[in-house]
């Protein structure tokens, strides 16, 4: 019991919020992200109707797969995702430490840098200036100035923890800080140090990039929203402080060893073969720790999901985050890997991963903080619950279609007596499936940014609780 009163108490210090926490850093990267949200999410829908219609703006250069998807990767993994975390990070880091943040001057600075970057990217790559590697596609240049950005973001968050009020540090603190640190790690990995080697050596590199990107960026900052919102948005305390601080030691250990499992049969040593399944059927332990946390830290709770859209989104965000983590360990088995490899099973499960859980996490705290942040209400409830179920029904029709489709794909590659253009034909119908599906996420999408542009921009209410 006491230890719920002390993570309680550290998860919801605000410390007079509307007199310290000035939030402009906070609110400069949330309103650009979900801009970008909004922009990719067309570019994503194009990507989708090329897989119908494949004549589709064929003939326009810019607009070919081989430039859309590139630019749809890096737009919605670091344009919308990891600039909204960014964003919420600077919300919540200074609460948790009873403190401003360190330098809101250096916060604007490194917002302003972010977006350089990020309209630099929709350049460079729509014109073509790809350096080839999956998730690594950027020009060098743009590169250097991410770890610039990285750099400045990481130096404020560790300056406002370091000069913190309360000696406890929550959880998010934690899983905040190895963000920073593990970003560092994966990101100089996959962006440089793949100059330095060739050949299957620089595919290793590359998905332990790809993997970690997911596993060791999108993930920690993932369960740092969580962590903070989940007690917030239900108003009750975390169940097991020592429950969190398990689950982020072992994800610490397990995560980096894993990346080699999308190389299975492929021309690299047995035995790194088997250490990526080993620690890759490891990772259940800190996904079931960090899942069974949530669950019962709603216990008593759950009836606030009928009007709370926050709680919506975090606990649906909760369950992909199980199911994603339950699919990796599965993917790495051998026999199952022999099957669904490279097949279309594959980008259903990273977009249940990316958009079914982490997007998911991000949606529910800038539903949170941007009313809090402008004192104000939300514009409107009812388009906020729009927006979760155009985004369930559509997430749940694009990941279930990709993983059948994806297994019956690589079943008919297995298949020697199947030609490989009729396997092609027979995925229309899921590729079909894929582009509605798409649509209806997209429409959550833009009521999203609307509710969220609407309630920043619009005529101020009632104040909303700090």
């Amino acid at each position: 019991m006491q230890e719920q009163k002390d993570v309680s108490k550290a998860a919801g210090q605000s410390t007079s919020a509307a007199a310290v926490h000035q939030d402009i850093t906070s609110k400069w990267f949330i309103l650009s992200a979900i801009s970008y949200f909004f922009i990719v999410g067309i570019i994503a829908i194009l990507i989708a109707a090329k897989f119908c219609w494949p004549e589709m703006l064929g003939t326009v250069a810019a607009l070919s797969y081989g430039r859309l998807r590139p630019l749809h990767v890096n737009g919605m993994l670091f344009g919308w995702l990891l600039a909204a975390d960014m964003g919420l990070a600077y919300y919540y880091v200074p609460r948790l430490c009873g403190v401003k943040l360190w330098s809101e001057k250096l916060g604007m600075a490194t917002a302003a840098l972010w977006n350089l970057i990020i309209l630099g990217a929709v350049v460079s790559l729509m014109a073509g200036w790809n350096q080839g590697w999956e998730y690594a596609e950027l020009p060098m240049f743009l590169d250097v100035l991410v770890v610039i950005a990285w750099i400045m973001f990481g130096v404020n968050i560790f300056g406002t923890i370091l000069t913190r009020k309360y000696e406890q540090m929550y959880v998010s603190l934690w899983y905040t800080m190895g963000t920073i640190l593990w970003t560092a790690f994966v990101y100089l990995t996959g962006n440089f140090a793949v100059l330095f080697t060739s050949g299957v050596n620089q595919a290793n590199l590359n998905w332990m990039y790809v993997h970690n990107a997911v596993g060791l960026i999108f993930t920690p900052v993932g369960l740092a929203i969580a962590y903070y919102f989940i007690p917030k948005s239900a108003n009750t305390p975390l169940h097991s402080h020592k429950l969190s601080m398990i689950g982020f030691w072992s994800l610490a250990f397990v995560y980096v060893w894993t990346g080699a499992h999308h190389m299975l049969h492929g021309p690299i040593s047995q035995w790194l073969q088997t250490i990526a399944i080993a620690f890759s059927v490891m990772l259940l332990a800190p996904v079931w720790t960090v899942v069974y946390n949530f669950v019962a830290t709603m216990q008593g709770q759950w009836q606030q999901m009928k009007e709370n859209v926050p709680l919506k989104f975090l606990m649906s965000g909760v369950m992909f985050y199980l199911l994603t983590c339950f699919q990796g360990p599965m993917h790495s088995l051998r026999t199952v890997n022999a099957i669904v490899s490279k097949t279309d099973w594959i980008p259903g499960h990273a977009h249940m991963a990316v958009l079914g859980a982490f997007s998911f996490f991000a949606i529910a705290g800038c539903y949170y903080v941007i009313p809090r942040m402008y004192h104000t209400r939300l514009h409107s409830d009812a388009l906020a619950n729009w927006s979760y179920w155009f985004m369930m029904i559509g997430g749940l029709g694009f990941f279930v279609t990709l993983w059948l489709g994806g297994f019956w794909q690589g079943w008919q590659w297995n298949n020697p007596s199947i030609p490989f253009i009729d396997t092609v034909v027979a995925l229309k119908p899921v590729w079909l499936v894929r582009f509605v599906s798409g649509v209806l996420i997209f429409v959550g999408i833009i009521l999203f940014a609307y509710n969220i542009m609407a309630t920043a921009l619009g005529e101020k209410q009632t104040p909303a609780e700090a």
